[in-house]
């Protein structure tokens, strides 16, 4: 796959790099979270991430005043394994250099099923904030060559917490795995409980 770079065109349709120059506490900060090896950790909402006077400034100029979690996705992955979206943008600043893989909610089959052969990979620079929009396609980021990598994850508070009731299991609700987090998961990442709608090669980028 042609990993491409953020300024490319073709970004353009599924976010935008962000210029706060407010990015350097957070990441400060985030080089005290735990960085695994050969996998991956999600915290959805951290503390001390949050407390900082940079989380008011996504909070009030990226989502509008509305109340925003600030966490963390670290360590080592190769694999697209799966594809999320949400109601909502989400801002990914990365501590080190990553590979987002992305896709569009507009390419999703009537029967919720998308194509792998779609997605797109991009460079994410260390230090960069980007926002995805919320027709975009993502899941945890993959590593550049064999290195481990930090990002930051903000979200509007509450997301990707435990549903508080279950939907009907029928349509779009299938695809329900927490609050305001919808999953499509590839067969060969045997994700506990996750839709497996996704086609074609889980993709790998070495």
């Amino acid at each position: 796959m042609r990993i491409q770079q953020l300024t490319a065109p073709s970004f353009r349709r599924y976010g935008r790099v962000l210029t706060y120059d407010c990015t350097g506490p957070l990441l400060e900060e985030l080089n005290h979270t735990p960085l695994p090896d050969q996998e991956v950790v999600y915290v959805p909402s951290d503390p001390d991430l949050e407390r900082l006077d940079s989380a008011s400034v996504f909070q009030d100029r990226a989502f509008g005043g509305l109340p925003v979690q600030i966490g963390y996705c670290n360590g080592n992955n190769h694999f697209l394994n799966a594809l999320e979206y949400h109601r909502s943008s989400e801002i990914n600043i990365a501590a080190d250099d990553l590979i987002l893989l992305l896709g569009l909610r507009q390419d999703l089959s009537d029967g919720f099923t998308y194509d792998t052969a779609k997605i797109e990979g991009f460079l994410v620079p260390a230090g960069t904030a980007a926002e995805l929009y919320a027709t975009t396609l993502h899941y945890a980021p993959v590593s550049v060559s064999d290195s481990n990598f930090r990002c930051i994850v903000i979200l509007p508070k509450g997301t990707n917490e435990p549903l508080i009731s279950m939907p009907l299991q029928e349509g779009e609700d299938c695809l329900l795995a927490a609050r305001n987090k919808w999953l499509i998961a590839h067969r060969d990442a045997q994700i506990a409980g996750a839709f497996c709608g996704l086609t074609g090669e889980n993709i790998y980028i070495g």
